[in-house]
């Protein structure tokens, strides 16, 4: 195996998988039954399993400071790009989530492409440990080619969806394009108030430093998710998954900070021109069946 490889374009040992695959042959598929079915009343036809990954170092640089700098002072907080500015605190860390999850879909794409398929359904994109530091992340997908006599598109179109949803969507008129998501880290130094309020003598309390650190995390995930749907050029979005890590540190003794981190994920939609899904049959009526009674 060569180790020549620069890191553009695909791996070699995934440029081999996609030549064999271009040559004809058996196809595999990640479609579970009902995605099968469902995809078969469009004009999408599966044409092979695809999948891009890259493992990548993930680190905190460029964090070197503590959340009560943030906006508001002792018990502010403050965002991805830093509680006091020109510091990037998270932006490095979310610029290598980001760089990690795109490079992934990117390569999934480029072996669809290889293929001759128009589009990836049923991705399954994941992030998970792998070294010290490191992360693979992988997008894992099932390729589709149009039926339809067409000029092949520039990129293929992905999207988390099963084909029985794709099938919906293009029945109604909508095409999911691409997968989106939005990612925000927010930091806040644990102060003097909601030490309080997280002490066993509070009582059933609401810590309100920490009610505001994930409001205002998710607030901002929901909005990096928005524009990132506007810059794909696309007309809506299905979110198809809301999540929240939060983690405490200790920049310094006795000196301790809790990071929210939200990330939004989903899928960007076209309008389509011509819906391929079958036309809905007429409802049926159905009539209560009771016995007749026998004239006296």
């Amino acid at each position: 195996m060569s180790d020549q490889w620069d890191g553009r374009g695909l791996p070699p040992v995934a440029a081999a998988r996609v030549e064999r695959a271009a040559s004809g042959g058996p196809w595999t598929s990640m479609l579970t039954v009902p995605s099968a079915a469902g995809l078969s009343a469009t004009e999408f036809e599966p044409v092979g399993e695809v999948m891009g990954s890259i493992v990548q170092n993930v680190g905190w640089s460029g964090y070197g400071g503590c959340g009560a700098w943030g906006a508001g002072g002792f018990g502010g907080y403050g965002g991805t790009m830093g509680p006091m500015a020109p510091v990037p605190a998270f932006g490095p860390y979310v610029e290598a989530l980001r760089h990690g999850y795109d490079t992934a879909i990117g390569r999934m794409q480029l072996e669809a492409a290889g293929i001759g398929a128009d589009g990836v359904v049923g991705v399954s994109l994941t992030a998970g440990p792998f070294d010290q530091g490191s992360r693979e992340f992988m997008a894992l997908g099932t390729a589709v080619r149009s039926t339809r006599p067409h000029e092949r598109p520039p990129q293929p179109f992905c999207t988390e969806l099963a084909g029985q949803d794709v099938a919906k969507l293009v029945g109604a008129g909508w095409l999911p394009v691409r997968i989106v998501y939005g990612i925000a880290l927010y930091i806040r130094h644990d102060d003097m108030r909601t030490r309080s309020q997280m002490s066993w003598m509070s009582g059933n309390t609401e810590v309100t430093g920490y009610s505001h650190l994930v409001t205002a995390a998710r607030a901002e995930a929901r909005r990096d998710f928005t524009r990132r749907v506007a810059a794909a050029g696309a007309e809506g979005a299905i979110v198809s998954d809301m999540s929240l890590w939060m983690r405490e540190i200790e920049p310094s003794e006795n000196h301790r900070d809790h990071v929210a981190e939200a990330t939004v994920f989903g899928n960007a939609l076209l309008a389509v021109e011509h819906p391929t899904a079958p036309s809905r049959s007429s409802s049926l009526t159905f009539l209560p069946l009771r016995p007749t009674r026998e004239a006296p």
